[in-house]
């Protein structure tokens, strides 16, 4: 039997580096990241239609959800990869999209370019177009930077624009514990890297050693390693978001980064139980609320369709 119906959970995020090399004519800039899925999750359920490509976005409780959910649905990547795809593929029909959002909205954890990367998979198998992981990704990179490195579904190095991605071999999958936290607001990307100057490097930080820790599953090494060439920015332009980072180091993370360009911070730990105690010692010290969650980073493969599902 055919199937009409499929879901697929979308994971966040988190760039343990993130160097940003350069600035090109068009005003967009070269980077070069390693990029880890974690275990926050967007959830789509895709289905078959005559034509048109709809979708409809829900509140998952999160901070800041409300604000994509208003949106119109031609605005949200979701929407925006599923017409290329149709464009690329030739394909007649359409699809309903329900998207589900438990990642904050602006809170640089890749939730838009997740669900993007999901619809391109989902789609790819429920509309039977056959794609390759290479057809995707280069679709995908039509679309956002972030995505090609979503649709691997796995720890990644990102360079240039976003188009080029190679995997990163990972140690346990078991993966690293994290504490993410989010003040309640949200930051524009755009912003963020019109206002970032070319050359915020890392001389004294290796990528190599990021790489090596996930290689050998040592957080603590990747914990000496963080970067992040957008923070300076970030921090200069909302110094509560320093705060929440200031506070994480002091609760005893492992090491302690900017998420992508912000909002959200995330921090190392050692072991669930250190990472419950961080995240309950900033909420504690924050003294105002917070949207914050304690997660894992994921094995590889971690975004699957499934389906059929009952209409």
């Amino acid at each position: 039997m055919e199937t009409a119906t499929i879901a697929v959970r979308a994971p966040a995020k988190i760039n343990l580096y993130l160097e940003i090399l350069g600035q090109r004519p068009n005003g967009y800039h070269d980077l070069r990241s390693v990029v880890v899925p974690i275990s926050v999750f967007d959830v789509l359920e895709l289905k078959k239609a005559a034509r048109t490509v709809t979708t409809v976005v829900t509140d998952g409780g999160l901070v800041n959800g409300s604000d994509l959910c208003l949106r119109k649905p031609s605005d949200n990547l979701a929407t925006r990869a599923a017409l290329e795809l149709k464009k690329v593929t030739g394909y007649s029909g359409g699809a309903r999209i329900k998207l589900k959002k438990s990642i904050p909205v602006g809170g640089g954890l890749g939730g838009g370019s997740a669900d993007a990367a999901a619809v391109l998979t989902g789609l790819n198998r429920l509309w039977q177009t056959g794609l390759g992981l290479t057809d995707l990704i280069q679709i995908g990179a039509r679309v956002g930077c972030d995505i090609p490195a979503l649709i691997y579904s796995r720890a990644v190095l990102m360079e240039g624009l976003g188009e080029t991605v190679s995997a990163v071999p990972v140690a346990t999958r078991s993966g690293w514990w994290v504490v993410l936290v989010n003040p309640g607001f949200h930051v524009s990307t755009r912003d963020v890297y019109a206002r970032c100057k070319r050359g915020l490097t890392s001389k004294d930080r290796n990528i190599h050693s990021v790489i090596s820790a996930l290689k050998n599953g040592d957080v603590d090494l990747a914990g000496r390693h963080l970067f992040n060439g957008l923070q300076v920015t970030v921090f200069r332009k909302y110094p509560l978001i320093e705060i929440v980072a200031e506070e994480l180091e002091k609760a005893g993370a492992v090491g302690v980064l900017l998420c992508g360009s912000g909002a959200s911070v995330f921090g190392l730990a050692r072991n669930e139980r250190h990472a419950r105690k961080i995240a309950a010692s900033v909420k504690k010290a924050l003294g105002f609320p917070v949207w914050s969650k304690v997660a894992r980073t994921l094995p590889d493969g971690v975004m699957a369709a499934h389906g059929p599902l009952e209409a």
